[in-house]
């Protein structure tokens, strides 16, 4: 198989995994080339404007998301990562990403795509064995998500959560 096959397969795979993250090393394994390929593949793809996002659990093809989409501002210690996460999975939404402002790079952007508290399990495991710190720890705290809702009442329970939490963000 060629280059040119090989980013074509990449791309099935990766709609046929429905939104769900795939592993550069498990693209790697499928098509038995080293996990720096796949990366080198990806970006070449992403060049030519597909729509592929790296995540912490690997890429995933971006779509036009079901639902609304909506921000909510945050603020939080990385104590209540996982109480902040679940209150929004829990409502039956998805988080897309977490956004801060950096005072010189402008909007930072990492992407998280959580849709389940598994998801979130993951995503603070990871983390847990990183020495990398969450981007919310550049503002003391203060983050956006865009998040993803099936309906404005999942919205709204968001917002309740959080604020019962006392992560909502307000002036």
């Amino acid at each position: 198989m060629n280059a040119d096959e090989r980013r074509e397969r990449i791309l099935q795979e990766l709609i046929k995994a429905s939104g769900g993250p795939v592993s550069a090393s498990s693209l790697a394994g499928m098509f038995n080339v080293s996990r720096q390929i796949i990366v080198g593949d990806v970006a070449l793809l992403r060049a030519s404007g597909e729509n592929i996002s790296a995540t912490p659990r690997g890429y995933v093809m971006q779509s036009s998301p079901d639902g609304q989409v909506r921000q909510i501002a945050c603020r939080h210690g990385e104590a209540d990562m996982q109480k902040e996460l679940n209150a929004i999975v829990d409502q039956g939404c998805t988080v897309l990403d977490v956004i801060v402002e950096h005072p010189v790079y402008g909007q930072l952007t990492g992407p998280l795509h959580l849709r389940s508290r598994y998801d979130v399990a993951q995503f603070l495991e990871r983390c847990r064995k990183s020495d990398a710190h969450p981007l919310s720890d550049l503002t003391s705290g203060v983050h956006l998500h865009t998040i993803v809702c099936p309906d404005e009442e999942a919205f709204s329970r968001v917002r309740d959560s959080l604020d019962r939490l006392g992560i909502l963000f307000s002036m």
